[in-house]
């Protein structure tokens, strides 16, 4: 039988799994630095349809410099790549500080993502809230050559 030493074990120092404000990365910089990133598309053995939705777009009309809100919805097929959802978010809100027609957002959005992923299909739509009695809905479209 062994004797006690009369020292309490103690249990090994837990993990911290909290944060403090200061200690959080700084969302202005991150989204200031982002830049699109794709991966590998793991199911090449047939077609199928990613679809986002990101509600929650803004950016500025480039005359009046008033906030122009919108959802976005972006559908591809991919080919080789898929966009990774991080970089996506942070490069739809590096526009929320620009000055941009709506035409010019949904067609900017395709053809950065073209250029990064070469998917079959693409379409960028954007839906704009309502703005002096006028609503605005643009869509943009690509097609693979050779699809």
């Amino acid at each position: 039988m062994k004797k006690s030493s009369g020292k309490k074990a103690t249990a090994p120092a837990a993990k911290k799994n909290f944060t403090t404000v200061n200690e959080r990365p700084d969302g202005r910089q991150m989204i200031r630095e982002a830049k699109l990133e794709r991966f590998p598309n793991r199911t090449k053995v047939r077609r199928y349809v990613v679809e986002f939705t990101c509600p929650e777009f803004t950016c500025m009309c480039p005359v009046t410099g008033f906030p122009d809100f919108a959802t976005i919805i972006i559908k591809y097929q991919p080919r080789d790549y898929c966009v990774e959802l991080k970089s996506l978010k942070l490069y739809i809100n590096q526009f929320r500080d620009q000055g941009i027609f709506h035409e010019d957002v949904s067609n900017r959005i395709l053809d950065d993502l073209v250029e990064l992923l070469d998917p079959w299909e693409m379409e960028v739509v954007g839906d704009f809230s309502v703005r002096g009695n006028i609503k605005t809905v643009i869509r943009a479209n690509h097609v693979r050559k050779g699809s």
